[in-house]
């Protein structure tokens, strides 16, 4: 044995207390602040992509490379939605204004 192992239940504890202390934290983030905080906050989508392409590369099984496959289809699809949300947030604040500054 070498690491640190945690049983089912454990797991299961930790899950749960990741699950609803997440609840908790985005459910009292302002509306107007909700879009922007995800939207800047899907880059960590890019850290799944490459640990979803990691495992995809170690992949033995068939099953293993479809489920593999599929992770970095989802997490590639996740991350591009990401900034392009982002994107169009931006654009809501640029000037439509045409000319000089003011």
């Amino acid at each position: 044995m070498s690491g640190l192992e945690i049983s089912g239940l454990a797991a299961l504890y930790i899950f749960l207390l990741a699950a609803f202390t997440g609840y908790e934290v985005i459910s009292r983030v302002p509306v107007i602040l909700h879009t922007p905080l995800m939207s800047g906050s899907n880059f960590i989508h890019g850290v799944v992509l490459v640990g979803a392409m990691i495992t995809l590369g170690h992949a033995e099984t068939t099953l293993e490379q479809v489920l593999g496959f599929i992770a970095v289809v989802l997490g590639a699809a996740n991350a591009a939605g990401g900034y392009v949300v982002t994107e169009r947030m931006l654009a809501m604040f640029t000037s439509n204004k045409k000319g000089g500054a003011q």
